[in-house]
Parts: C-alpha cells; sequence; structure tokens
C-alpha cells in the first residue's frame, strides 16, 4: 500500500507542478515550437483535464485501495498520451522534447500497473 501511496502522490504533485504554469505560456510554446497555438480553447481544455487527473492522482494516494478501481483509468490517461506523442515523434509531426513528457508519462503509467496488482485484497 505505501507503494501506491508514494507513486500517486508523486505523479499527481509532479504533473501540478509541470502543468500549473502551462496556463501561463501559451504565448512561449507558440514561439518556441512553431506554429503559434491557434485553438487556445483546445490548449487550456487540455491542461485542465490534465490538472483535474493529477487532483484525482492526489485523491488515490489517500487510500489506494478504496480506490483502487479508479487506477484502471489513471494508467489509460497516462498511456493516451504517451504512445500518441511516440507515434507522433515517429512520424516527425511533432517536436522531439516531447518525447521527454511522454516517457515520464509512460513510466508513470507502469508504476500505476504496478500499484494496481499490488494493492489487490488478499
Amino acid at each position: 500500500m505505501k507503494f501506491a501511496r508514494r507513486v500517486y502522490l508523486i505523479a499527481g504533485v509532479y504533473g501540478l507542478l509541470i502543468l500549473l504554469p502551462q496556463y501561463f505560456l501559451r504565448a512561449r510554446i507558440g514561439n518556441d515550437l512553431p506554429p503559434e497555438i491557434t485553438h487556445p480553447e483546445f490548449y487550456y481544455g487540455f491542461v485542465g483535464v490534465a490538472v483535474a487527473w493529477q487532483v484525482l492522482f492526489l485523491i488515490l494516494a489517500t487510500d489506494p485501495r478504496r480506490f483502487r478501481p479508479m487506477m484502471i483509468p489513471a494508467v489509460l490517461e497516462k498511456a493516451s498520451f504517451g504512445i500518441a506523442v511516440v507515434v507522433l515523434v515517429a512520424q516527425g509531426k511533432t517536436a522531439m522534447p516531447m518525447l521527454a513528457a511522454a516517457l515520464v508519462d509512460l513510466t508513470f503509467g507502469v508504476l500505476f500497473v504496478l500499484a494496481f496488482f499490488r494493492t489487490r485484497n488478499s
């Protein structure tokens, strides 16, 4: 149980530290990684949904056994971003620095799977 608590606590805190500043970085991201973001509603929508997931991870950290069913969609959340970015980088459709973020998410996804199996009721 300690493993799952730590994994979800670290994931939630890390995610909030990475995501919350993005609310103020839209223009810079457009400059650093052109083209400019032309649909801010999608950008802020993505950030908002991602922040909501980080809150879920913090809730999971409080009682992993009780909230164990939510670990399944948590794994899907990590896989959906991670796999998509790996494919997009391989196709040359997104910037290589995004690969680091994808690998972090995929790593957390693997840790979430381990946490799921380690919190089974005996």
